[in-house]
């Protein structure tokens, strides 16, 4: 009884930690104005504080700064004034430098006054930049697509999900990020241009004695910025130095922080094996001599070769902030091969219209309450209990996301609407469950531990499954793969949370305290007795016609079935007097049966004008200009540019989404082979293949075209499906036990009729959901809980009519294939 009590006091304290840092994470839940902010915050002399800001938002009024946030570092470093005097709860002393000092302070500040939640392009806009490569790589498209991939990973690095990278033209990349803008981080795309060019190159011996010291003939002139460790002034050392370089970056395997002995941060490099012998060989032939360590054609440091360097270990040192090191490591892990220039910067507005934003939403809302009502008319208080865990659910995912740095767009949002329907799955399985054993006599407390005790490995089996999936997404994948694998990891973790140890504490409570006298109603669908099994081929070839037509569909639509993300397409840029509502772009668009198009209002940095931009499937994007100019004269919209965009849903990013749905399947089936038999694993990734195939040919046959957010949606289906196969064949394991002398397709049958019930309900409880959002959801919401509809349909279906026969079938050949060879 005391070790009992003990483990329920555990969980209790558990669960209040988990959601205290999520609900932490999630204040403050929208920006603040940075002005409002940092003066609220300030402490000290507030008149003079008072009096920088007003001649910070003067600099701002009069056109000399952009924002408030660059006028304040811009009158920081003009008037030489230590900000951080005002903010003695941050701790800078040891920054001796000010302008690195008020860098670092503002940094902090505009952080903290900063939403936790990241919304996406469709919802709050971003910033938008037109980047040109370099000459001579305009004509290699290959460079610029590994240009291309290699961005995406340092905008990966700087956990803003959700990015547009694509191709704009023949020689230009466009970058689109989301919940950013120049006041957020104003030298942002200074980061991500940067080529991070590193060479190893050999220091003369000869010592400048000015800057206008005579150069050797081979070598440059360079010099080294280091900082006074007593006023903090900047003082450079001239060398000579060489120009062709010993060594290059592409020796260079990985680059990480480090702090030296003194406590400075520096970049540690580990070198390939070719770098490790080429560092060993041209440290051993100069001992005695400066080797200097060359960046973007700037020296960073210069240290003496004392010995041979056999380890393939160096490192870059130069005074640098925590923030700099880091910054500095991530562009060494993936450097360009060329220079970037800037030819646009601007701010944009979000892609979706208000009103379908608004309708989304409500969408959304409205989904979600016609699950929590569902459950509480079907299971009454344990419903009330699922909903509250539910609710603590999506607490906990939103808290986590913003730990994280995710990015929320309105097909998010979507998604986790979805799971809710897909999170009272572990619930319905435990309810269900307690039902069974309150049917055989037991009372409440002992129906409540043997319900939870016989389903823990089931709920921990078919979770752990969809884990492997997002692990495997998070190791493997790229870009948005990545980042939904992350979030799929957090869900499926705090599913797990909730329905296993919060939901399991906070019945007992009730039960214990008596709160509740019936925790289950006996209000139940009724125990089904049917052979399913006896029409199982009858419903494979019903699946292998829609599964013929689906790809046929696919065949004859071709290119088709690939929206702008998949695609590329036309781009518009256009100028015009009188600005159109998004949602009268939208009406053109679809009384011309233009497809999906994508407008933005982009709010240019470095001009004046202010432009829409129309992304439009190819060879419809001057239609659509025309129309509107049709339709709307007053606005005067007139042509800038137009262009062909390329599709940011890359080549790699494509081989990524394949490579990780490929080896998530085999993961798949090994762990299912390693917890049942391998029969049952065939079984699961033949029927999941099933689900996927059947689900993208019937979205085709709809006439719908795939974009981005389609592919998070297939892989909450596999998530989806995987976790109903796993159930029904732990309760075949388990009946197999108990009824030994039973065939096994009566076993299989018998547990197919038990679990029956949760099957329904489960699926009926994200039907409701994706089902509301196609009725009420505007666009790419609709596109996602169509595809979701269309696939747990499917993965329904084929948990009974796929995945079971297969597994009778592949069993039958191993014992008729041990009997022919004589072995047990």
């Amino acid at each position: 009884m005391e070790q009992e009590r003990s483990s329920i006091e555990f969980k209790w304290l558990i669960s209040i930690l988990v959601i205290f840092f999520a609900l932490y994470g999630l204040f403050p839940i929208k920006d603040r104005p940075f002005d409002t902010f940092v003066e609220r915050h300030a402490k000290g002399d507030a008149v003079q504080f008072r009096k920088i800001l007003d001649r910070a938002k003067e600099r701002v009024t009069s056109g000399k700064a952009k924002t408030f946030f660059l006028a304040l570092r811009e009158l920081s470093y003009d008037e030489g004034i230590d900000l951080a005097h005002f903010f003695p709860d941050i701790n800078l002393a040891d920054i001796r430098n000010l302008k690195k000092k008020n860098d670092m302070l503002l940094n902090v500040l505009l952080t903290r006054s900063q939403g936790r939640i990241k919304q996406g392009l469709d919802l709050k806009g971003g910033i938008s930049c037109i980047l040109q490569v370099a000459q001579a790589a305009k004509d290699d498209s290959a460079m610029i697509d590994k240009a291309i991939d290699i961005i995406r990973q340092r905008i990966d690095s700087l956990g803003i999900a959700e990015p547009v990278i694509r191709r704009s033209g023949n020689s230009c990349i466009e970058i689109q990020l989301p919940g950013v803008s120049t006041r957020d981080n104003p030298d942002i795309i200074n980061y991500i241009k940067k080529p991070a060019k590193l060479e190893f190159r050999l220091i003369s011996e000869r010592v400048p004695q000015s800057s206008f010291s005579v150069v050797p003939i081979g070598y440059e002139l360079l010099t080294i910025e280091h900082e006074n460790t007593n006023t903090g002034e900047i003082v450079e050392t001239p060398y000579f130095v060489k120009k062709l370089p010993e060594m290059t970056g592409k020796a260079v395997r990985s680059a990480y922080v480090h702090i030296d002995q003194f406590g400075n941060f520096e970049v540690s490099l580990a070198m390939t094996g070719i770098g490790t012998k080429l560092l060993e060989r041209v440290t051993a032939d100069n001992i005695g001599r400066q080797l200097g360590i060359v960046l973007d054609g700037k020296l960073c440091s210069a240290p003496v070769i004392k010995t041979a360097i056999e380890n393939g270990q160096a490192s870059i040192s130069g005074h640098f902030s925590k923030r700099e090191a880091t910054e500095l490591a991530k562009i060494l892990n993936n450097p360009l091969e060329f220079e970037l220039s800037f030819v646009e910067l601007s701010e944009i507005g979000p892609s979706l219209a208000d009103d379908a934003r608004t309708s989304s939403l409500l969408a959304s809302m409205v989904s979600a309450v016609v699950v929590a009502l569902f459950m509480l008319f079907y299971y009454r208080s344990a419903g009330g209990v699922a909903i509250l865990l539910v609710t603590m659910n999506v607490l906990i995912v939103l808290g986590a996301m913003s730990h994280l740095g995710a990015t929320l767009t309105l097909p998010g949002i979507a998604a986790l609407v979805l799971t809710i329907g897909m999170a009272v799955d572990s619930n319905i399985l435990i309810f269900e469950r307690i039902r069974e054993e309150l049917k055989s006599g037991k009372g409440l407390k002992a129906a409540l531990d043997a319900g939870h005790n016989k389903v823990f490995e089931t709920v921990l089996d078919a979770n752990v499954t969809t884990l492997i999936v997002a692990a495997i997404l998070v190791w493997s994948g790229t870009g948005p793969i990545r980042g939904f694998g992350i979030i799929l990891a957090v869900g499926i973790l705090a599913t797990m949370f909730c329905a296993l140890v919060l939901g399991r504490v906070i019945l007992d409570f009730l039960v214990k305290k008596n709160i509740v006298k019936s925790l289950i109603p006996k209000l139940h669908l009724r125990e089904f007795n049917a052979d399913f099994l006896k029409y199982a081929k009858k419903f494979a070839c019903v699946s292998l016609a829609v599964i013929v037509a689906g790809i046929l569909a696919i065949a004859y639509r071709g290119n088709g079935i690939c929206g702008i993300d998949f695609a590329g397409g036309d781009e518009m840029t256009l100028k015009f007097e009188e600005k159109l509502p998004m949602g009268d772009i939208d009406a053109i668009a679809a009384t011309h049966n233009m497809g999906k198009v994508l407008a933005v209002y982009q709010y240019s940095l470095t001009d004046s004008d202010d432009v829409l931009r129309l992304q439009t499937r190819q060879g419809s994007g001057r239609p659509m200009f025309e129309a509107m100019q049709t339709a709307h004269p007053g606005c005067k919209f007139s042509l800038v540019k137009e262009s062909a965009i390329g599709a940011s849903f890359g080549r790699s990013v494509k081989l990524s989404a394949l490579m990780s749905v490929a080896l998530s399947l085999l993961c798949m089936m090994i762990y299912i082979a390693c917890r049942f038999e391998f029969a049952y694993g065939v079984g699961a990734i033949v029927s999941l293949l099933h689900d996927v195939v059947v689900t993208i040919g019937i979205y085709v046959l709809c006439g719908r075209q795939f974009s981005a957010p389609m592919v998070a949606s297939i892989l909450m289906i596999i998530g989806y499906s995987i976790n109903d196969k796993v159930i029904v064949f732990d309760r075949v394991r388990e009946e197999r036990k108990l009824h030994a002398d039973f065939s096994l397709t009566k076993v299989v049958n018998l547990s197919i009729n038990r679990v029956l019930s949760r099957t329904i309900l489960t699926s009926l409880t994200t039907l409701l959901a994706s089902l509301v959002l196609c009725i009420f959801g505007i666009g790419v919401i609709v596109d996602l809980a169509l595809v979701f509809t269309i696939g747990v349909v499917a993965g329904t279906f084929s948990s009974i009519f796929i995945a079971s026969p297969i597994f009778i079938s592949w069993t039958a050949f191993e014992k008729r294939h041990t009997r022919e060879n004589g072995t047990l």
